[in-house]
This record gives C-alpha cells, structure tokens and sequence, in this order.
C-alpha cells in the first residue's frame, strides 16, 4: 500500500475503506443467510435425499441390496419354519446374515444367471 502524506489522501483512504467494509458486511450477512437456511431441518432433510436420489453409485447398489436382504430373510424363514429352538434360530440369523452379504456382493452376476434360466424356461414355454 502506498504512503499517504496529504489530509486529502487520508480522507480518500478512508473513504475506499469505509465502501469495503459495507460491501464485505453485506456479504457476510448474505452468507450468514445462507448458512442459516441450509441448516433448518428440512433444509438438511432435502439436500439429503436429494444426494442420495442422484447418487448414481447407491442406485445401483439398491436393487442388489434389495434382493440380498430379501433373499436373506425368505433362506431364514424356511430354516427356522415355525420352530422355537434358539439354536436353531441363532443358527437361522447367522445364515441369514451370510446370505444377504453374498446376494449384495454377487449382485450382477446372480442378476446374469437369473437371467439365463429365465430366458432358458421362457424359451420352453413358447
């Protein structure tokens, strides 16, 4: 910054100082605005569906969760059946939980092979 040595450059200086301090509190309070709307709850509720809906790594992955979750709970209840043994259902729950972990990670290619025999049976049919 330049030296200032007249009483008419001081008043300048100020001047141009005085602008920028009305010109950055504007804008801090633009931002705190802001930041005050993006943290209502509904606001945090909407940006968050919103990430999860155009997500295109957790679309993809939904489908292959769905059928491993159900895949799961459907192996656990023809184990168990109607039984009220605790072993049995500890060992049900565990199998459960194995199922549903190998159907989400093998998604794509469980999704192939029922693919194949659905084409295979469909083409019996006809």
């Amino acid at each position: 910054m330049q030296s200032i040595t007249t009483i008419e450059g001081l008043k300048n200086a100020i001047q141009i100082l005085e602008v920028k301090q009305v010109v950055q509190g504007q804008k801090l309070r633009e931002y705190f605005y802001l930041t005050y709307e993006s943290l209502k709850p509904i606001n945090l509720w909407k940006n968050a569906l919103k990430e999860i809906f155009t997500s295109p790594d957790l679309m993809e992955s939904i489908p292959g969760s769905t059928m491993g979750l159900a895949s799961g709970v459907l192996i656990k209840k023809i184990f168990i059946g109607k039984s009220e043994n605790m072993f049995r259902k500890l060992i049900g729950s565990i199998l459960q939980f194995g199922i549903t972990n190998i159907f989400a990670q093998n998604s794509d290619y469980i999704k192939s092979i029922g693919q194949v025999i659905f084409k295979h049976y469909s083409s019996k049919i006809k």
